[in-house]
């Protein structure tokens, strides 16, 4: 007897390609009864991991671009980088539209959770060069500690550009700042294209900057000084983190 075909595939629709429906299951309200702003909160905190993924793509694109010398794409990838941190900061414009009081109907349920515990936020910054080994040590679990591993071992965003520029014609030693700062001034002088992907650098670092420093006045507004949710020291943590990933790109700018 002759065996029943399989039933046909179910068409691809928008819906099923990007999985709207697990998508739209994954804000999961801890109030109960819910609280009407914990949902906002939630939602803004998962895109933000979202974009991270993007960012975390498309830097290692850059990485791996700068590694064939493919100096116009690695500059498209940033700026869409740099694009897509322009929604980060505006994302912020969002959440404070809810005020003290409404994030403190919920707060006591975030318990220990804490963007401070971001995994992939602390890979961008170690793809940027902003290493921190403890970082690695305080990940929540063991899939984050790997990935913070490799990324901690991996060469950074910066090394990646130093090593470019050295095989096209602006050596310097990486271990040295001064002659990194001399190379970089001479660059600026002598080769745009050159100078143009470390502006793209600059762009980049100033937009996380601004980020950075919408979210310490975020948090100010949100809850003063009071203590971060997960044992931080909130706003002022936060304060301490303004600080750039490309220091050379800056301190050359008295130079000219």
């Amino acid at each position: 007897m002759a065996e029943n075909p399989p039933p046909p595939a179910a068409p691809l629709t928008y819906g099923t390609y990007l999985r709207v429906d697990d998508l739209l299951g994954l804000q999961r309200l801890s109030s109960d009864p819910p609280e009407h702003d914990e949902l906002l909160f939630i939602t803004i905190h998962q895109v933000y991991e979202l974009w991270f993924k993007q960012i975390l793509w498309e830097l290692d694109r850059v990485v791996r671009l700068l590694a064939t010398d493919d100096r116009a794409r690695a500059r498209h990838s940033l700026g869409r980088v740099r694009s897509i941190v322009k929604v980060l900061v505006s994302q912020l414009d969002v959440l404070e539209t809810m005020t003290p009081l409404e994030f403190a109907s919920f707060r006591a349920h975030l318990e220990s959770g804490s963007g401070f515990q971001s995994a992939q936020f602390r890979e961008v910054e170690f793809v940027l060069g902003l290493k921190d080994a403890a970082a690695v040590r305080r990940a929540e679990h063991d899939a984050a500690r790997g990935r913070l591993q490799a990324r901690l071992a991996a060469p950074s965003l910066w090394d990646a550009l130093l090593a470019h520029l050295s095989r096209t014609g602006h050596p310097a030693d990486p271990a040295d700042d001064a002659a990194v700062e001399d190379a970089l001034v001479e660059l600026y002088r002598h080769d745009p294209d050159a100078a143009g992907l470390c502006e793209s650098l600059v762009d980049l670092d100033e937009g996380l900057q601004e980020w950075r420093y919408r979210h310490v006045k975020m948090v100010e507004r949100t809850i003063g000084a009071k203590m971060g949710t997960g044992g931080s020291a909130g706003a002022e943590y936060l304060r301490s983190t303004l600080r750039p990933a490309f220091p050379l790109l800056w301190s050359i700018r008295s130079r000219f």
